[in-house]
């Protein structure tokens, strides 16, 4: 990988306030010493979703398989279709079982529910150098 990003973009999606302030808090301001400070943006809409999106400039995006009325999943697979340079998406997920869901979305990782914090920030950790080393993303 080459320098450390000075800053990351990471966008968090669900309609639960309570959900995204969770995920900024266990993920954290910077995920790893190898990783940039992040600028967090949140979304509570899909309308808000697909913007920040369709804008570009997001480094990884983490959807709340749970949101209403469109949940995180759905949204994961349309966007690995439909964008061409489509960040890293992590999927929360509520059930374990729920894995095969997250694969099927395309998702290229996912954070269980109730919130880990060492987890979530290592997975994210990992999305962030995977974006900035050129790993492509899988469609």
């Amino acid at each position: 990988m080459s320098s450390v990003p000075e800053r990351v973009t990471v966008l968090v999606y669900s309609n639960s306030a309570d959900v995204r302030a969770q995920v900024r808090t266990a993920v954290g301001r910077r995920p790893a010493p190898d990783t940039g400070r992040i600028d967090w943006i949140e979304c509570m809409s899909n309308a808000d979703l697909q913007r920040e999106l369709d804008e570009g400039g997001v480094d990884v995006a983490i959807l709340d398989g749970e949101a209403q009325p469109t949940g995180g999943m759905g949204l994961a697979r349309q966007f690995k279709y439909e964008l061409d340079d489509c960040p890293p998406i992590i999927v929360l997920i509520a059930r374990r079982q729920d894995g095969w869901l997250a694969s099927w979305s395309l998702a290229d990782a996912v954070i269980n529910t109730p919130i880990e914090p060492v987890e979530s920030a290592a997975v994210v950790a990992e999305q962030l150098r995977r974006r900035h080393s050129g790993i492509p993303v899988v469609r």
